[in-house]
Protein backbone atom coordinates (compact mmCIF):
# COMPACT_ATOMS: atom_id res chain seq x y z
CA UNK A 1 0.00 0.00 0.00
CA UNK A 2 0.93 3.18 -0.83
CA UNK A 3 2.13 5.78 1.85
CA UNK A 4 -0.18 8.57 2.08
CA UNK A 5 1.03 11.95 0.99
CA UNK A 6 2.09 14.53 4.30
CA UNK A 7 -0.98 16.69 5.04
CA UNK A 8 -0.33 20.66 5.77
CA UNK A 9 -2.63 22.61 7.85
CA UNK A 10 -4.33 25.39 5.78
CA UNK A 11 -7.05 28.27 6.56
CA UNK A 12 -8.35 31.15 4.14
CA UNK A 13 -6.27 34.72 4.92
CA UNK A 14 -7.90 36.77 7.52
CA UNK A 15 -8.12 39.68 5.21
CA UNK A 16 -9.44 38.15 2.14
CA UNK A 17 -12.28 40.10 2.73
CA UNK A 18 -10.53 43.52 3.10
CA UNK A 19 -8.85 43.31 -0.22
CA UNK A 20 -12.36 42.32 -1.89
CA UNK A 21 -14.00 45.01 -0.57
CA UNK A 22 -10.55 47.93 -1.51
CA UNK A 23 -11.05 46.76 -5.08
CA UNK A 24 -14.74 46.89 -4.89
CA UNK A 25 -14.92 50.45 -3.85
CA UNK A 26 -11.93 51.43 -5.97
CA UNK A 27 -14.13 50.59 -9.24
CA UNK A 28 -17.12 52.78 -7.01
CA UNK A 29 -14.84 55.90 -6.19
CA UNK A 30 -13.74 56.06 -10.17
CA UNK A 31 -17.76 55.34 -11.31
CA UNK A 32 -18.98 57.90 -8.84
CA UNK A 33 -15.80 60.84 -8.77
CA UNK A 34 -18.18 63.50 -10.54
CA UNK A 35 -21.11 63.24 -8.45
CA UNK A 36 -18.57 63.40 -5.12
CA UNK A 37 -16.98 66.76 -6.88
CA UNK A 38 -13.84 64.86 -8.15
CA UNK A 39 -11.95 64.06 -10.55
CA UNK A 40 -11.67 60.67 -13.17
CA UNK A 41 -8.19 59.56 -14.91
CA UNK A 42 -7.51 56.60 -16.82
CA UNK A 43 -4.20 55.19 -17.61
CA UNK A 44 -2.11 51.99 -17.50
CA UNK A 45 -0.90 49.95 -14.21
CA UNK A 46 2.30 51.11 -15.05
CA UNK A 47 1.62 54.96 -15.49
CA UNK A 48 3.02 56.99 -12.73
CA UNK A 49 -0.29 57.30 -10.87
CA UNK A 50 1.95 58.96 -7.44
CA UNK A 51 1.97 61.88 -10.13
CA UNK A 52 -2.05 62.95 -10.78
CA UNK A 53 -2.47 62.30 -6.89
CA UNK A 54 -0.95 66.00 -6.86
CA UNK A 55 -4.13 66.97 -7.55
CA UNK A 56 -6.01 66.17 -4.73
CA UNK A 57 -7.48 63.51 -2.93
CA UNK A 58 -10.45 63.30 -4.85
CA UNK A 59 -8.81 62.32 -8.08
CA UNK A 60 -9.86 58.21 -9.08
CA UNK A 61 -8.63 56.21 -11.51
CA UNK A 62 -9.40 52.82 -13.48
CA UNK A 63 -5.96 51.24 -14.96
CA UNK A 64 -6.72 49.69 -18.52
CA UNK A 65 -5.11 46.36 -17.89
CA UNK A 66 -6.80 45.23 -14.36
CA UNK A 67 -10.01 46.31 -15.83
CA UNK A 68 -9.38 44.29 -19.37
CA UNK A 69 -8.52 41.38 -17.24
CA UNK A 70 -11.68 41.73 -15.00
CA UNK A 71 -13.64 41.89 -17.89
CA UNK A 72 -11.81 38.38 -19.47
CA UNK A 73 -13.01 36.93 -16.14
CA UNK A 74 -17.07 37.54 -16.28
CA UNK A 75 -16.70 35.63 -20.27
CA UNK A 76 -20.21 36.71 -21.03
CA UNK A 77 -19.60 40.25 -20.64
CA UNK A 78 -16.18 39.19 -22.56
CA UNK A 79 -17.67 37.69 -25.61
CA UNK A 80 -20.24 40.63 -26.35
CA UNK A 81 -16.61 43.07 -26.18
CA UNK A 82 -14.71 40.76 -28.64
CA UNK A 83 -17.92 41.03 -30.65
CA UNK A 84 -18.11 44.97 -30.34
CA UNK A 85 -14.30 45.31 -31.28
CA UNK A 86 -14.38 42.53 -34.11
CA UNK A 87 -17.30 45.25 -35.54
CA UNK A 88 -15.88 48.18 -35.53
CA UNK A 89 -12.61 46.45 -37.50
CA UNK A 90 -10.09 45.65 -35.09
CA UNK A 91 -8.09 42.56 -35.66
CA UNK A 92 -8.25 39.66 -33.05
CA UNK A 93 -4.18 39.75 -32.99
CA UNK A 94 -3.67 42.95 -31.04
CA UNK A 95 -3.94 42.62 -27.18
CA UNK A 96 -6.80 41.49 -25.47
CA UNK A 97 -6.72 43.58 -22.41
CA UNK A 98 -6.99 46.43 -24.74
CA UNK A 99 -9.51 44.98 -26.67
CA UNK A 100 -11.67 44.57 -23.81
CA UNK A 101 -11.22 48.04 -22.83
CA UNK A 102 -12.27 49.17 -26.11
CA UNK A 103 -15.29 47.03 -25.96
CA UNK A 104 -16.42 48.30 -22.83
CA UNK A 105 -16.69 51.41 -24.53
CA UNK A 106 -18.23 50.58 -27.97
CA UNK A 107 -21.23 48.81 -26.33
CA UNK A 108 -21.17 51.86 -23.55
CA UNK A 109 -21.03 50.02 -20.60
CA UNK A 110 -18.82 49.56 -17.49
CA UNK A 111 -17.99 46.51 -15.54
CA UNK A 112 -17.97 46.96 -11.78
CA UNK A 113 -15.52 44.26 -9.59
CA UNK A 114 -18.33 42.00 -9.01
CA UNK A 115 -19.16 41.78 -12.38
CA UNK A 116 -22.43 43.77 -12.65
CA UNK A 117 -22.40 45.59 -15.93
CA UNK A 118 -24.42 49.09 -15.71
CA UNK A 119 -25.16 51.20 -18.91
CA UNK A 120 -23.04 54.53 -19.40
CA UNK A 121 -19.31 54.09 -19.76
CA UNK A 122 -17.60 57.04 -17.11
CA UNK A 123 -15.59 59.24 -19.33
CA UNK A 124 -12.38 60.00 -17.66
CA UNK A 125 -11.18 63.49 -17.61
CA UNK A 126 -7.73 63.52 -19.00
CA UNK A 127 -5.27 60.55 -20.10
CA UNK A 128 -2.25 59.77 -17.89
CA UNK A 129 -0.63 57.16 -19.14
CA UNK A 130 3.53 56.03 -19.71
CA UNK A 131 4.36 54.14 -23.10
CA UNK A 132 7.05 50.74 -22.75
CA UNK A 133 4.59 47.67 -24.20
CA UNK A 134 4.29 48.65 -28.21
CA UNK A 135 0.58 49.11 -27.34
CA UNK A 136 0.47 51.15 -24.37
CA UNK A 137 0.08 54.86 -25.56
CA UNK A 138 -1.46 53.66 -28.72
CA UNK A 139 -4.42 52.26 -26.80
CA UNK A 140 -4.91 55.36 -25.39
CA UNK A 141 -4.89 57.03 -28.82
CA UNK A 142 -7.88 55.13 -30.12
CA UNK A 143 -9.96 55.56 -26.55
CA UNK A 144 -9.62 59.22 -27.13
CA UNK A 145 -10.78 58.47 -31.09
CA UNK A 146 -13.42 56.40 -29.87
CA UNK A 147 -14.65 59.29 -27.26
CA UNK A 148 -14.35 61.92 -29.81
CA UNK A 149 -16.90 59.94 -31.78
CA UNK A 150 -19.15 60.15 -29.27
CA UNK A 151 -18.47 63.83 -28.71
CA UNK A 152 -16.25 63.62 -25.73
CA UNK A 153 -12.33 65.19 -26.31
CA UNK A 154 -10.30 63.49 -23.27
CA UNK A 155 -6.60 65.32 -23.31
CA UNK A 156 -3.96 62.84 -23.04
CA UNK A 157 0.08 62.96 -21.69
CA UNK A 158 1.70 59.83 -22.26
CA UNK A 159 5.55 59.88 -21.01
CA UNK A 160 8.11 57.72 -22.70
CA UNK A 161 9.89 55.53 -20.87
CA UNK A 162 11.87 52.90 -23.23
CA UNK A 163 15.15 54.14 -21.62
CA UNK A 164 16.45 50.21 -21.60
CA UNK A 165 16.19 48.36 -18.38
CA UNK A 166 18.87 47.16 -16.05
CA UNK A 167 19.60 45.15 -12.86
CA UNK A 168 22.13 47.81 -11.20
CA UNK A 169 20.79 51.12 -10.38
CA UNK A 170 20.23 53.22 -13.75
CA UNK A 171 21.85 56.02 -15.36
CA UNK A 172 21.57 60.03 -14.48
CA UNK A 173 20.87 60.71 -18.50
CA UNK A 174 17.95 58.04 -18.55
CA UNK A 175 16.82 59.47 -15.16
CA UNK A 176 16.30 62.66 -16.48
CA UNK A 177 14.89 62.05 -19.16
CA UNK A 178 12.00 60.74 -17.94
CA UNK A 179 11.99 63.64 -15.10
CA UNK A 180 11.76 66.13 -17.46
CA UNK A 181 9.00 64.81 -19.07
CA UNK A 182 7.39 64.44 -15.51
CA UNK A 183 7.59 67.78 -14.90
CA UNK A 184 6.12 68.74 -18.06
CA UNK A 185 3.49 66.63 -17.52
CA UNK A 186 2.70 68.14 -14.15
CA UNK A 187 2.02 71.71 -15.92
CA UNK A 188 0.12 70.02 -18.34
CA UNK A 189 -1.88 68.59 -15.56
CA UNK A 190 -3.21 71.87 -13.96
CA UNK A 191 -3.56 73.33 -17.35
CA UNK A 192 -5.85 70.36 -18.30
CA UNK A 193 -7.55 70.44 -14.60
CA UNK A 194 -7.50 74.14 -13.84
CA UNK A 195 -6.36 73.30 -10.35
CA UNK A 196 -2.85 73.96 -8.55
CA UNK A 197 -0.56 71.23 -7.41
CA UNK A 198 -0.45 70.13 -4.18
CA UNK A 199 3.60 68.85 -4.16
CA UNK A 200 3.27 67.51 -0.68
CA UNK A 201 0.43 65.10 -2.05
CA UNK A 202 2.90 63.88 -4.69
CA UNK A 203 5.89 63.29 -2.46
CA UNK A 204 3.24 61.29 0.55
CA UNK A 205 1.97 59.51 -2.67
CA UNK A 206 5.27 58.76 -3.91
CA UNK A 207 6.31 57.33 -0.65
CA UNK A 208 2.98 55.34 -0.43
CA UNK A 209 3.76 53.94 -4.23
CA UNK A 210 7.52 52.72 -2.87
CA UNK A 211 6.21 51.31 0.41
CA UNK A 212 3.61 49.01 -1.07
CA UNK A 213 6.07 48.20 -4.41
CA UNK A 214 8.57 46.79 -1.30
CA UNK A 215 6.18 45.27 0.95
CA UNK A 216 4.61 42.94 -1.89
CA UNK A 217 8.03 41.90 -2.61
CA UNK A 218 8.20 40.87 1.26
CA UNK A 219 5.08 38.92 1.08
CA UNK A 220 6.23 37.20 -2.72
CA UNK A 221 9.38 36.37 -0.53
CA UNK A 222 8.10 34.53 1.63
CA UNK A 223 6.72 31.81 -0.31
CA UNK A 224 10.32 30.40 -0.73
CA UNK A 225 9.62 28.12 2.59
CA UNK A 226 8.27 24.62 2.40
CA UNK A 227 4.85 24.42 2.53
CA UNK A 228 4.20 27.63 0.47
CA UNK A 229 1.72 30.02 2.66
CA UNK A 230 -0.33 31.54 -0.58
CA UNK A 231 -0.61 29.85 -3.72
CA UNK A 232 -0.79 31.91 -7.21
CA UNK A 233 -4.40 31.58 -7.54
CA UNK A 234 -4.83 33.76 -4.39
CA UNK A 235 -2.07 35.90 -5.49
CA UNK A 236 -3.87 37.01 -8.20
CA UNK A 237 -6.17 38.79 -5.84
CA UNK A 238 -4.34 40.69 -4.00
CA UNK A 239 -1.25 42.16 -6.01
CA UNK A 240 -4.47 43.50 -8.06
CA UNK A 241 -4.87 46.09 -5.70
CA UNK A 242 -1.51 47.56 -6.21
CA UNK A 243 -2.16 47.56 -9.95
CA UNK A 244 -5.14 49.68 -8.75
CA UNK A 245 -3.75 52.12 -6.51
CA UNK A 246 0.01 51.67 -5.46
CA UNK A 247 0.19 55.02 -4.98
CA UNK A 248 -2.69 55.34 -2.31
CA UNK A 249 -1.96 54.73 1.40
CA UNK A 250 -4.57 52.15 2.04
CA UNK A 251 -2.42 49.77 -0.50
CA UNK A 252 0.22 50.15 1.75
CA UNK A 253 -1.73 49.65 4.88
CA UNK A 254 -3.13 46.63 3.49
CA UNK A 255 0.09 44.77 2.29
CA UNK A 256 1.69 45.85 5.35
CA UNK A 257 -1.61 43.61 7.16
CA UNK A 258 -0.88 40.67 4.54
CA UNK A 259 2.71 40.78 4.46
CA UNK A 260 2.57 40.26 8.68
CA UNK A 261 -0.51 37.74 7.99
CA UNK A 262 1.46 35.67 5.50
CA UNK A 263 4.40 35.98 7.87
CA UNK A 264 1.84 34.36 10.85
CA UNK A 265 0.97 31.44 8.32
CA UNK A 266 4.82 30.85 7.83
CA UNK A 267 5.36 30.31 11.80
CA UNK A 268 2.63 28.31 12.09
CA UNK A 269 2.95 25.84 9.30
CA UNK A 270 -0.24 26.87 7.31
CA UNK A 271 -0.17 25.86 4.22
CA UNK A 272 -1.81 27.28 0.64
CA UNK A 273 -2.57 23.40 -0.59
CA UNK A 274 -2.91 20.49 1.90
CA UNK A 275 -1.02 18.49 -0.31
CA UNK A 276 1.92 20.17 -1.61
CA UNK A 277 4.61 18.23 -2.75
CA UNK A 278 5.28 19.39 -6.24
CA UNK A 279 6.72 22.91 -6.73
CA UNK A 280 5.97 25.01 -10.14
CA UNK A 281 5.95 28.89 -11.06
CA UNK A 282 4.66 30.35 -14.27
CA UNK A 283 5.36 33.16 -16.08
CA UNK A 284 3.07 35.60 -17.24
CA UNK A 285 -0.85 36.46 -17.04
CA UNK A 286 -2.94 33.63 -16.78
CA UNK A 287 -5.72 32.63 -19.05
CA UNK A 288 -8.11 34.62 -16.61
CA UNK A 289 -11.43 33.02 -17.68
CA UNK A 290 -9.85 29.61 -16.66
CA UNK A 291 -7.95 29.80 -13.33
CA UNK A 292 -9.90 26.70 -12.65
CA UNK A 293 -6.40 25.02 -13.85
CA UNK A 294 -4.73 25.76 -10.68
CA UNK A 295 -7.17 24.34 -8.32
CA UNK A 296 -7.28 21.11 -11.11
CA UNK A 297 -3.46 20.91 -10.49
CA UNK A 298 -3.63 20.92 -6.45
CA UNK A 299 -5.39 17.67 -7.53
CA UNK A 300 -1.85 16.41 -7.81
CA UNK A 301 -0.56 18.02 -4.95
CA UNK A 302 0.96 20.49 -7.52
CA UNK A 303 0.95 24.36 -6.01
CA UNK A 304 2.06 27.12 -8.13
CA UNK A 305 4.28 29.46 -5.95
CA UNK A 306 4.16 32.73 -8.14
CA UNK A 307 5.70 33.73 -11.37
CA UNK A 308 7.93 36.89 -12.41
CA UNK A 309 4.47 38.12 -13.84
CA UNK A 310 2.90 38.13 -10.09
CA UNK A 311 6.21 38.88 -7.93
CA UNK A 312 7.75 41.69 -10.36
CA UNK A 313 4.66 43.29 -12.21
CA UNK A 314 3.83 45.43 -9.17
CA UNK A 315 6.41 44.43 -6.93
CA UNK A 316 9.97 45.45 -6.80
CA UNK A 317 13.16 44.06 -6.23
CA UNK A 318 16.76 43.86 -5.62
CA UNK A 319 19.75 41.70 -7.33
CA UNK A 320 22.19 40.67 -4.68
CA UNK A 321 25.99 39.95 -6.07
CA UNK A 322 25.17 36.35 -5.42
CA UNK A 323 22.31 36.62 -7.95
CA UNK A 324 19.67 36.34 -5.28
CA UNK A 325 16.49 38.53 -5.11
CA UNK A 326 15.73 40.45 -1.86
CA UNK A 327 12.68 42.98 -1.09
CA UNK A 328 14.07 46.60 -2.95
CA UNK A 329 14.58 48.17 0.71
CA UNK A 330 12.97 52.37 1.01
CA UNK A 331 15.31 54.63 0.59
CA UNK A 332 16.65 56.43 3.72
CA UNK A 333 14.38 59.43 3.79
CA UNK A 334 10.54 60.71 2.37
CA UNK A 335 11.10 62.84 -0.34
CA UNK A 336 10.28 66.65 0.63
CA UNK A 337 9.97 68.26 -2.82
CA UNK A 338 8.88 67.71 -6.09
CA UNK A 339 12.17 67.02 -7.68
CA UNK A 340 12.97 64.72 -5.12
CA UNK A 341 9.88 62.84 -5.43
CA UNK A 342 10.07 62.91 -9.40
CA UNK A 343 13.81 61.62 -9.24
CA UNK A 344 12.68 58.75 -6.76
CA UNK A 345 9.90 57.38 -8.31
CA UNK A 346 11.63 57.43 -11.75
CA UNK A 347 15.00 55.71 -10.15
CA UNK A 348 12.31 53.51 -8.02
CA UNK A 349 10.32 52.52 -11.31
CA UNK A 350 13.50 51.77 -13.76
CA UNK A 351 14.45 48.70 -12.00
CA UNK A 352 10.92 47.05 -12.84
CA UNK A 353 11.49 43.67 -13.23
CA UNK A 354 8.56 42.86 -15.15
CA UNK A 355 10.52 45.36 -17.80
CA UNK A 356 12.76 43.10 -18.81
CA UNK A 357 10.69 41.49 -21.30
CA UNK A 358 10.72 44.43 -23.26
CA UNK A 359 14.43 44.22 -24.29
CA UNK A 360 16.70 41.25 -23.93
CA UNK A 361 15.47 37.59 -23.16
CA UNK A 362 18.20 36.72 -20.76
CA UNK A 363 17.60 38.94 -18.65
CA UNK A 364 14.05 37.31 -18.50
CA UNK A 365 15.53 33.93 -18.41
CA UNK A 366 17.94 34.74 -15.99
CA UNK A 367 15.28 36.27 -13.29
CA UNK A 368 13.05 33.29 -14.05
CA UNK A 369 16.48 30.90 -13.11
CA UNK A 370 16.90 33.10 -9.81
CA UNK A 371 13.06 32.22 -8.94
CA UNK A 372 13.50 28.31 -9.76
CA UNK A 373 16.34 28.16 -7.15
CA UNK A 374 15.60 30.64 -4.82
CA UNK A 375 11.36 29.50 -4.58
CA UNK A 376 12.88 25.78 -4.81
CA UNK A 377 10.49 24.84 -7.64
CA UNK A 378 10.41 21.68 -9.56
CA UNK A 379 9.06 23.15 -13.05
CA UNK A 380 8.03 26.38 -14.99
CA UNK A 381 5.23 26.67 -16.92
CA UNK A 382 5.48 29.19 -20.18
CA UNK A 383 1.91 30.67 -21.03
CA UNK A 384 2.56 31.15 -24.77
CA UNK A 385 0.04 33.83 -24.26
CA UNK A 386 -1.16 35.51 -27.90
CA UNK A 387 -3.34 38.20 -25.79
CA UNK A 388 -0.19 40.18 -24.79
CA UNK A 389 2.49 40.71 -27.13
CA UNK A 390 4.76 42.71 -24.53
CA UNK A 391 4.99 39.78 -21.99
CA UNK A 392 5.55 37.02 -24.85
CA UNK A 393 8.07 38.31 -26.58
CA UNK A 394 11.16 36.19 -26.66
CA UNK A 395 9.50 33.41 -24.76
CA UNK A 396 10.74 30.91 -27.18
CA UNK A 397 14.42 31.74 -26.03
CA UNK A 398 13.37 32.11 -22.60
CA UNK A 399 11.93 28.03 -23.02
CA UNK A 400 14.99 26.85 -24.45
CA UNK A 401 18.00 29.10 -21.64
CA UNK A 402 15.64 27.29 -19.08
CA UNK A 403 15.44 23.67 -20.52
CA UNK A 404 19.81 24.39 -20.95
CA UNK A 405 20.22 24.40 -17.20
CA UNK A 406 18.31 21.82 -16.95
CA UNK A 407 15.23 23.39 -15.43
CA UNK A 408 11.31 21.12 -16.45
CA UNK A 409 9.14 23.58 -18.65
CA UNK A 410 5.42 22.87 -19.86
CA UNK A 411 4.48 25.48 -22.28
CA UNK A 412 0.88 25.79 -23.15
CA UNK A 413 -1.08 28.56 -25.75
CA UNK A 414 -3.62 30.35 -24.58
CA UNK A 415 -4.84 34.48 -24.23
CA UNK A 416 -4.97 35.83 -21.04
CA UNK A 417 -8.29 37.98 -21.96
CA UNK A 418 -9.91 36.47 -24.94
CA UNK A 419 -11.80 32.82 -23.72
CA UNK A 420 -12.27 31.58 -27.43
CA UNK A 421 -8.08 31.00 -27.74
CA UNK A 422 -7.68 28.68 -24.68
CA UNK A 423 -8.49 25.57 -25.29
CA UNK A 424 -9.33 23.92 -21.32
CA UNK A 425 -9.49 20.33 -22.15
CA UNK A 426 -6.90 20.09 -24.35
CA UNK A 427 -4.26 21.71 -21.74
CA UNK A 428 -5.38 19.98 -18.94
CA UNK A 429 -4.75 16.33 -20.50
CA UNK A 430 -1.30 18.10 -21.65
CA UNK A 431 -0.81 19.33 -17.97
CA UNK A 432 -1.45 16.01 -16.50
CA UNK A 433 0.74 13.95 -18.93
CA UNK A 434 3.28 16.11 -17.85
CA UNK A 435 2.93 15.65 -13.88
CA UNK A 436 2.56 12.29 -14.52
CA UNK A 437 6.15 11.76 -16.60
CA UNK A 438 7.16 13.77 -13.63
CA UNK A 439 5.89 10.82 -11.17
CA UNK A 440 2.87 12.39 -10.11
CA UNK A 441 -0.47 10.51 -9.71
CA UNK A 442 -3.57 11.94 -8.80
CA UNK A 443 -4.37 12.05 -5.37
CA UNK A 444 -7.55 10.60 -3.77
CA UNK A 445 -10.01 12.05 -0.97
CA UNK A 446 -7.69 10.67 1.51
CA UNK A 447 -4.00 12.27 0.22
CA UNK A 448 -2.60 9.86 -1.41
CA UNK A 449 -2.19 8.57 -4.98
Amino acid sequence: MTNPVKKYPTEPLKCWNEAKSLRTQYYENYLHAHKNGGLRWAGGAWSFSSVPAGLGDDVHSVTGEPYGATIAFHKDFASECHDAVEAAGFPRTLCAYMRNYWGAILLDKFILADGRVIPGYPTPDFIWQDHICCSHGKWYEIVKWLEKKKGKEIPMFCTDVSVGYSLTPPEKFRVDYIVNQLQDGILWLEKVTGRTYNDQLLCDAVWNEMKSTSLWAEVCALNQVIPTPIDEKTMYSLYVIGTLMKHRPECAAFYEKLRDEVQNRVDRGIAAIPHERFRVITDTQPPWGFLKIFRAMENYGVVSLGSLYSFGLIGMWEYQPDGKWIPKPLPSSKPATREEALRAIVEWTLNRPEWAHFYRPELKTQMMKSIVQQWKANAVLLHYNRGCEGLSVHIAENRLGLLKDGIQVFSFEGNMGDEREFDYPGTMARVTAFFESMGLEKLSTEGGP
